[in-house]
């Protein structure tokens, strides 16, 4: 029998954080097909100009940029949306995902740095100028190879037209969102309600807080690291990035690590604990949004993306302050 305590508990850790992504997931899906609509692409593409003219991507992209500094799943849904009616190439695509790494950085960079600051003082300031580095590096990066290997016509695509009502544009717009937002969420939900109920069950059974375990507890390939270093790392990894911060924060205060280790092995722990964590909150959405074998190839590209970009910075700062 399903006591109401059991339902209180479905209801705070399922239903409403089910129900809150699936809301979430309604504005920026309206808001991408409403700018797309008003054809607005190639004016929020003006930002992004400058790299995406350079990188031979398409004003669709840029606008997917513009918008990624405000939502990551609106930017998404834009990018989605631009595939599924043949405006971006598969290649394209995943260039695009991958592009949007600074802007989707900035996204969470407030947060970041304001629990950090307090914790470990100073080596905030490192860590979050290497994690922003290592996004600009990235962005940069997928410019260049996005020159090579995309056509230089791609970069003057015409953004999509749609039936003029010069009388009213807005209500056109708007008639023309509400008739592709009906087709188009259906399809999210029924990928991302039975995905994301299969990932909470999975975390409920204690799947994921056993593979962070087994990760923190196999480090001994990592020996070179200090017993400190290594016990920061299993916070990091065990529990959450909070937990790996106050762990540090503490070493720090005792002077039982210095600034420069501190960053060092956070900068390791995030290439180490980002994997599974982008599994287990990033596929859920994702698969609603792309098809889920397309979700899965795009988070695998753009988390070994972030994973190298992060350990180069981190060689970069190991060497220089050596």
């Amino acid at each position: 029998m399903i006591t109401e305590a059991t339902l209180l508990h479905l209801w705070h850790h399922l239903g409403w954080p089910l129900l809150r992504l699936l809301l979430y997931l309604a504005i920026g899906l309206l808001a991408a097909l409403f700018i797309e609509s008003l054809n607005w692409t190639r004016k929020l593409a003006i930002v992004a100009r400058p790299l995406t003219r350079f990188g031979h991507l398409s004003p669709l992209t840029g606008a997917s940029f513009s918008m990624c500094f405000f939502s990551g799943m609106a930017a998404n849904t834009m990018l989605a949306e631009g595939y599924d009616s043949k405006q971006l190439s598969r290649k394209e695509l995943i260039l695009a995902n991958l592009f949007n790494s600074l802007p989707s950085n900035f996204l969470h960079l407030p947060t970041t740095f304001f629990i950090a600051a307090p914790i470990i003082k100073g080596a905030a300031f490192i860590y979050i100028g290497l994690t922003v580095s290592a996004a600009v590096l990235r962005t940069l990066f997928i410019a260049l190879v996005s020159r090579l290997l995309l056509p230089a016509a791609n970069s003057e695509a015409q953004a999509m037209q749609l039936p003029p009502d010069p009388a009213h544009p807005f209500r056109a717009a708007l008639r023309n969102t509400l008739k592709r937002f009906k087709r188009r969420i259906r399809k999210i939900v029924s990928y991302t309600v039975p995905i994301y109920i299969l990932f909470y069950f999975l975390s409920e059974a204690g799947f994921f807080a056993a593979a962070e375990r087994f990760m923190g507890q196999h480090l001994a390939w990592m020996a070179w690291l200090s017993p400190q270093a290594l016990s920061i790392l299993t916070f990091q990894m065990a529990a959450e990035f909070t937990a790996g911060l106050a762990a540090a924060g503490s070493l720090l205060a005792s002077g039982s690590m210095s600034a420069r280790e501190i960053v060092l092995v956070l900068l390791i722990g995030n290439v180490l604990s980002s994997p599974i964590r982008a599994i287990r909150h990033q596929y859920p959405y994702y698969a609603g949004i792309f098809k889920p074998v397309l979700a899965a190839e795009l988070i695998l590209f753009s988390q070994s993306f972030r994973a190298l970009s992060i350990a180069f910075v981190a060689l970069v700062y190991y060497f220089v302050t050596a």
